[in-house]
């Protein structure tokens, strides 16, 4: 039976609101980068690949330290921040900085994955027709990219669900404010007797995740009947 404190439901809502939000913000970055990789001509692109997949292999605590002195009142990008009266560390935005970055390279990975399947000759015939490159993105790369555009947005949603070694280190884990739900499990395992209530957010958790599994599955599945009938 769950047992579900306010404290409790603040971390639910929390987790839902930041890797929302992570989501949202990385989903144009990540078809960006996506774009590039798969269809850029540059040389270094290799380089290019390998910082971008470089927080699916670092520890999570690492990216945080790294994050927390790139926006840390000393930091470079933290001073500036401080100028203009925003806050990042130890607030709820520290959290969505830290999911996104470590959500991107799976949302990347998806989306190239996916643009990297559309035939080649189809842009080049869009192009020979006198397409511009935002009448081919919009009308061509776009929908044809759905399916993996949905997969990498929950990806990363599923990520940032699950994200703690980034988040404890830049957003720090205050009840109410920055405590995720796998914050407030690391503190109830820490607390005597509070299997009860770390057991409750672990339920609470799985049934979140499997929800966005269905989810996936539903929209995939009206995704490739789109793409099916636009091709």
């Amino acid at each position: 039976m769950l047992t579900l404190t306010s404290v409790d439901l603040q971390a639910i809502w929390l987790s839902a609101k930041v890797a929302t939000t992570a989501t949202l913000v990385t989903l144009p970055f990540g078809f960006a980068l996506a774009w590039l990789l798969a269809f850029g001509r540059m040389r270094g692109k290799l380089l290019i690949d390998g910082l971008i997949s470089l927080p699916l292999v670092l520890p999570p605590v690492v990216i945080g330290y790294l994050l927390l002195l790139l926006l840390g009142r000393q930091g470079p990008l933290g001073g500036l921040l401080k100028t203009l009266g925003i806050q990042v560390i130890f607030t709820w935005k520290g959290a969505v900085i830290a999911c996104a970055v470590i959500g991107l390279p799976l949302m990347v990975r998806s989306i190239r994955l996916g643009m990297e399947q559309i035939d080649p000759y189809l842009i080049h015939a869009s192009r020979t027709l006198g397409a511009g490159f935002f009448d081919t993105l919009g009308s061509l790369v776009l929908p044809l990219s759905i399916p993996s555009l949905v997969t990498g947005g929950i990806l990363c949603f599923a990520r940032s669900l699950g994200e703690f070694g980034a988040t404890i280190i830049l957003a720090g884990n205050i009840p109410g404010v920055t405590q995720t739900i796998p914050l407030s499990i690391y503190d109830y395992t820490n607390t005597p007797g509070g299997e009860a209530g770390a057991l409750s957010l672990c339920l609470v958790s799985i049934l979140l995740s499997y929800l966005v599994l269905i989810i996936n599955e539903i929209i995939m599945r009206r995704s490739r009947r789109s793409v099916r009938q636009l091709s």
